[in-house]
């Protein structure tokens, strides 16, 4: 008896059934695709320096670590950077690795003393392209030394003008990062009158919008009386835990309030972002590849692309 080919041919063999993917692997997998997304997008130079003060009269909500980290991420992607740190406690200055003890030329000499600009500034070590005008302790008496000085308000606008009028448009700086005190002094509101942008970091915490209203009062009566060009163009999710219902709850709140200013990208909560500075670093060079490092390149390409809709202070 003759047995045919396909009488004698073995079944085909039936694909292995794929394992289900874990949370760790998706989460691996999702942060493969975001950085091949931020390794393949541009960042284009402004047409002009963009001046913008981060600001929030509620303390703890990562105003500093946002100042030096999209600052860092800026400079990472080939733009020019300054930071000017007007908070007498110094911590953007200690984040960026700038020696900021008394004896050094610093952004008070500046406002008090008229002291340009470029003879303060200092580069930061480990990333190239950003500068820092740092703090130093005896800004902890520059506000009583403010009152009696001629234009009290505009003494750094008119430091900031200067320098950026006395660069070449290959050197200029395309930011100019300002970080100040929470309080309403006169030191922050030198960072208002000196700025054009404000950029408002708020954690996804309960009261996160505690302060708000007031600090949006201020900057209006700073639009009407000393800045008109004063916007709040930028505000960014910090502290952000996925683990909680309460953090999606107040970004959600966050996102409802402001719709066209809330930047896409949430700044998750991390040990790594915290202990950066006590390295003298930013969490970009302290860990390149940590959650925390990504999350911020992702908000500053972000904030260099989008445009600004201004938030109402009227």
């Amino acid at each position: 008896m003759t047995t045919t080919a396909a009488s004698s041919a073995e079944p085909p063999a039936q694909p292995e059934p794929k394992a289900p993917e874990t949370p760790l692997a998706a989460r691996i997998a999702d942060e493969q695709r975001r950085r091949a997304v931020v390794q393949r997008t541009a960042v284009p130079r402004p047409p002009e320096p963009r001046v913008m003060t981060i600001a929030n009269q509620k303390g703890g909500v990562g105003k500093t670590t946002t100042t030096v980290n999209v600052a860092a991420a800026l400079a990472q992607s080939g733009l020019n950077v300054l930071v000017i740190d007007i908070d007498p406690q110094g911590n953007a200055s200690t984040a960026l690795g700038i020696p900021h003890h008394a004896e050094v030329p610093s952004i008070y000499d500046v406002i008090t003393d008229d002291r340009p600009l470029a003879e303060v500034l200092q580069e930061c070590p480990d990333i190239p392209g950003l500068w820092c005008a740092p703090a130093t302790i005896d800004l902890a008496g520059a506000e009583i030394e403010l009152v009696s000085l001629v234009a009290r308000e505009s003494r750094l606008k008119r430091a900031v003008d200067e320098q950026l009028a006395a660069m070449g448009d290959d050197e200029r700086f395309d930011y100019v990062l300002i970080d100040c005190p929470p309080s309403l002094g006169l030191l922050t509101v030198n960072a208002f009158v000196a700025a054009a942008e404000v950029f408002i970091p708020i954690q996804c915490e309960y009261y996160a919008l505690e302060g708000l209203s007031q600090l949006l009062n201020n900057i209006g009566m700073i639009r009407r009386h000393l800045n008109p060009r004063l916007d709040v163009s930028t505000i960014l999710l910090t502290m952000f835990d996925a683990r909680t219902n309460l953090s999606s709850n107040v970004a959600d709140e966050v996102r409802a309030h402001f719709p066209d200013n809330v930047l896409r990208t949430q700044i998750p909560r991390s040990v790594r972002i915290s202990e950066a500075p006590s390295y003298g670093q930013t969490v970009l060079t302290y860990d390149p590849s940590s959650s925390g490092a990504l999350s911020y390149l992702e908000a500053a390409k972000e904030l260099a692309l989008r445009s600004a809709p201004a938030v109402s202070t009227a």
